[in-house]
């Protein structure tokens, strides 16, 4: 069989939300997980690509081996006339009440038989290839979804494709992808890394595991002699390196300009749903109720006087309209257009690497800082984004989150696919950028083209989901 064509630069995986939401493709599986990667020293980008290729395409004609356990078999009907949907999840928080709440959604526990499970990425590791999942069955996570979150191979695959874009496109085009610092990865990039850092003497990089989050491991230097002590403990004698695993570190340039709210420093998280990672893809922008965090959250909370009723979240409506006084409505809207980039970019880096299966989708939570030229940066990517609520307003906040991801997860087969908004979150890419106006946009020149994304501008989803619903059944009443 002939490996799978490469894909255009220009395309995304299929539909694309704010949050983001890609349709998915066919069921594909890799041999190679996060833990057997890191053990044989390997990166993400170590893939055989035609191989990879031909398993995604081999997997449309899979039988169902007799070993495999399999979920969504036992009624054996079509999506459409399932009278309840049998979720599990291991997560105690936010997203077990709204599961629990969903009308008609039944709890099933230990062995049972599920047509959605919001997985953890180590259930995904050990089982995901061990499992059969009927055709409308979901679960929360791509198969490889490191390649996105791992803060190395985020990296990676966007110089890669920065790369690709340059040679293919040109400079101007190439350029839409520097929305990241310059980074390194530690140990192996090491001689790299010290040639950039005398090029630049006194300035500040930062050093982050790039397994690890909430700020555990991260630390600041100026000094080549201040890594000299990581560096020699990364090392160990001949007998041990093929039984103790390096920790890799990225080291990255600190933005030292961050734009202040209050003398804080601050970022923004993004919560971005997409559905699929196929050439038609389907990518849902960022959801409209959103959090500017004023300081990593994990830290700030071990601050003897962090006040947990007040904690130190805006939401983003607040943070738009606060540049909007400040800075004026069109260098805002410059803003958040290069936000949205960072996006499509982003995902357009992992769409040849990220494995696309129909039965997966994923919630990222992107993390992004803004300088004081209001220059916004990608700073990572997380796959298990907090779903745990710190306050009253957090709760709301991720309970309209959750509910909406699921709206357009949309297992009870209620929408139509034409949507381009469902609650807070707002079509973005559909085998191309969806725009604002109705109807198919004319992209030949793109002057007066608008994407659909709104992040940060006012919304009432309660309405609009009323309205969205309340039109799909007198559709479908219309055409029984």
């Amino acid at each position: 069989m002939s490996p799978r064509a490469p894909w255009p630069v220009h395309k995304l995986p299929s539909p694309f939300w704010l949050c983001l939401d890609l349709p998915a493709g066919p069921g594909a599986k890799h041999p190679t997980s996060p833990a057997s990667a890191s053990s044989r020293n390997v990166t993400g980008l170590d893939f055989d690509r035609q191989r990879l290729s031909a398993l995604q395409s081999l997997l449309g004609t899979c039988k169902w081996n007799q070993n495999y356990k399999g979920h969504g078999l036992s009624k054996g009907k079509e999506r459409e006339q399932r009278a309840s949907i049998r979720f599990k999840t291991t997560l105690m928080n936010t997203l077990m009440d709204v599961l629990r709440h969903r009308p008609g959604w039944v709890e099933v526990k230990d062995e049972g038989e599920w047509d959605f499970y919001w997985c953890d990425v180590s259930w995904l590791r050990e089982n995901f290839d061990h499992t059969y999942m009927d055709e409308h069955v979901r679960i929360s996570h791509f198969r490889n979804h490191y390649e996105l979150t791992r803060k190395n191979y985020m990296v990676k695959n966007l110089k890669r494709f920065r790369k690709q874009l340059e040679r293919e496109a040109g400079k101007l085009e190439a350029a839409k992808c520097d929305f990241f610092p310059k980074t390194f990865e530690m140990p192996c990039e090491y001689h790299l890394f010290v040639e950039e850092f005398r090029k630049n003497p006194g300035i500040t990089w930062i050093m982050k595991p790039v397994a690890r989050s909430q700020g555990k491991g991260i630390f600041l230097f100026r000094r080549l002699k201040d890594i000299m002590d990581w560096r020699k403990d990364t090392r160990s004698s001949d007998d041990q390196k093929d039984d103790i695993p390096v920790e890799n570190y990225v080291a990255q340039r600190y933005i030292e300009n961050p734009y202040l709210i209050g003398g804080r420093k601050f970022d923004l998280r993004v919560y971005v749903l997409v559905m699929s990672m196929f050439a038609e893809c389907l990518l849902w922008s960022g959801h409209r109720r959103q959090y500017v965090h004023l300081t990593n959250v994990a830290v700030q909370k071990t601050s003897p006087d962090y006040h947990p009723k007040k904690g130190c979240k805006w939401m983003l409506q607040r943070f738009r309209q606060y540049l909007a006084s400040k800075h004026g409505p069109e260098v805002v809207e410059t803003l958040f257009r290069d936000i949205d980039n960072i996006f499509v970019k982003s995902l357009q880096s992992v769409q040849k690497v990220i494995i696309s299966d129909k039965h997966c989708f994923e919630l990222y939570g992107y993390d992004i800082l803004i300088d004081q030229d209001l220059k916004p940066w990608l700073l990572e990517v997380n796959a298990s984004p907090s779903l745990t609520a710190s306050s009253q307003e957090d709760y709301e906040l991720k309970t309209c989150l959750l509910e909406d991801t699921l709206h357009v997860v949309d297992m009870e087969a209620r929408l139509t696919g034409r949507e381009k908004r469902v609650g807070g979150f707002d079509l973005m890419w559909n085998d191309g950028p969806v725009s604002r106006e109705e109807g198919v946009p004319d992209l030949s020149g793109m002057g007066n083209f608008v994407t659909n994304t709104h992040l940060g501008c006012v919304n009432d989803r309660k309405k609009q989901l009323r309205q969205l619903f309340y039109s799909l059944q007198v559709q479908k009443k219309a055409s029984s």
